[in-house]
């Protein structure tokens, strides 16, 4: 039993890092090869997490050390904001006054479309000329602040 508690630590620490090495995006918006992957993940976890234990017991038991790690990360990255932004990510300013920066588009895997597509979507805008500020969010997600 022990060696479920100790596989399910190690897959769920080692998702979270390929995940997060990933960047924003691929949990902000996800497409149909992302939901295929992350099916196809699933899978190869579970075989990993349980190994030849297919009892009820063992599964329960990888699902409560998997969702007891999550609380506890939560719970620090609560109490410690340097934890907290390590985990999450920090948002990020990736246009200001109509004018993109490059240099962060590129790191997060960004187009100036994925910008514009944000713009027209939530504030009706129809060109970066009239977006004050546009926000990588923690979440993946583009926020706009129209000028």
């Amino acid at each position: 039993m022990e060696s479920i508690v100790v596989r399910s630590a190690v897959i769920y620490f080692f998702v979270f890092l390929i995940l997060r090495m990933g960047g924003k995006r691929t949990l902000g918006e996800m497409t149909t090869f992302d939901l295929v992957l992350l099916l196809i993940i699933s899978e190869a976890t579970q075989q990993a997490l349980i190994d030849d234990d297919h009892s009820i017991t063992g599964a329960m038991l990888a699902i409560s050390t998997l969702v007891f790690i999550d609380i506890m990360i939560s719970l620090i990255g609560n109490k410690y904001k340097k934890v907290d932004d390590l985990i999450n990510g920090v948002p990020l300013i990736i246009l200001k006054d109509g004018e993109p920066y490059m240099d962060r588009l590129k790191k997060s895997r960004l187009q100036i479309e994925d910008i514009l597509e944000a713009g027209r979507k939530f504030q009706g805008l129809e060109n970066l000329n009239q977006i004050k500020y546009a926000v990588l969010e923690k979440d993946g997600t583009i926020s706009i602040i129209p000028k």
